[in-house]
């Protein structure tokens, strides 16, 4: 196994993967494009900071990032689908969803939130299902982020003991990580089922957090088939000039300026 990636090597390939990650931006929005990406894996598997480092240098308003709560008592009615359907992309948007349909595969089927006929129903349509999204000029890429059982016992022990991460802990995580096995099955299963040529998963090394990450972003960048042109060169334009405006002695509310260099209190 490699040596995990140095924060230097990261931060120097992320940058460049980000200005591509523009030039894709720029390319999905003026040929409107449909970009759906799945993230999917257990917990602690580096779904959300993988989704983090994609999306943190382009625009909102082109990458969205759809993570659902537990379905309403409505939507529990709804055809099981329905209420991830209404989110996929439209022209010029790229979707990324951090779980997606396949909860009915995982997690609703290892913690008994469905019914084992409704689990494998799932499992057979799902392929008829991702087959319609591509039919419809949708681009669809699936992750799967694979986290070892050791390494998963250590990022879940730090949102424990780390203040700042104790809201990624839930009883279900807890839960979960006790069915390990149930979930490798479910896995197994579910790659089975919907793992075909049209609509592969890709599965991801990620007990090194940065070096997945690259991995899936050149992955990403590598399977969408953009066009790139030499940007247009930049230059700030003059300022309009001042004229008669006059500064106000307005009494703005200022927040406070702490004294960060101090020694802390605490």
């Amino acid at each position: 196994m490699k040596e995990k990636l140095t924060r230097d090597i990261y931060e120097r390939e992320l940058r460049k993967l980000h200005e591509e990650l523009v030039l894709l931006q720029k390319w999905v929005v003026e040929t409107k494009q449909k970009v759906c990406v799945v993230f999917e894996g257990r917990d602690g598997a580096g779904k959300g900071g993988t989704i983090k480092a994609i999306t943190e240098r382009v625009s909102p308003r082109v990458f969205h990032v759809v993570a659902l709560p537990a379905p309403t008592e409505r939507e529990k009615t709804q055809m099981y689908t329905q209420r991830y359907l209404k989110h996929m992309p439209a022209g010029g948007e790229i979707v990324i969803f951090d779980r997606s349909w396949y909860n009915r595969a995982g997690v609703e089927r290892v913690m008994g939130f469905c019914t084992e006929e409704q689990a494998q129903r799932f499992l057979r349509i799902v392929p008829e299902l991702e087959d319609l999204v591509i039919e419809s000029g949708t681009i669809l890429l699936k992750y799967w982020l694979e986290v070892s059982a050791e390494e998963q016992t250590r990022r879940l022990q730090a949102r424990i003991n780390d203040g700042r991460k104790t809201w990624k802990l839930s009883p279900m995580d807890l839960e979960s990580y006790r069915r390990w096995h149930e979930y490798s099955r479910a896995r197994d299963e579910m790659f089975k089922a919907s793992d075909k040529d049209w609509a592969p998963w890709h599965v991801v090394r990620s007990d090194d957090k940065r070096r997945a990450r690259l991995n899936v972003i050149r992955h990403l960048l590598d399977h969408i088939p953009y066009k790139t042109k030499p940007p247009k060169p930049v230059k700030l334009p003059k300022r309009s000039l001042k004229g008669e405006y006059v500064e106000p002695d307005y009494p703005y509310r200022f927040i406070a300026e702490h004294d960060w260099e101090a020694k802390p209190s605490k």
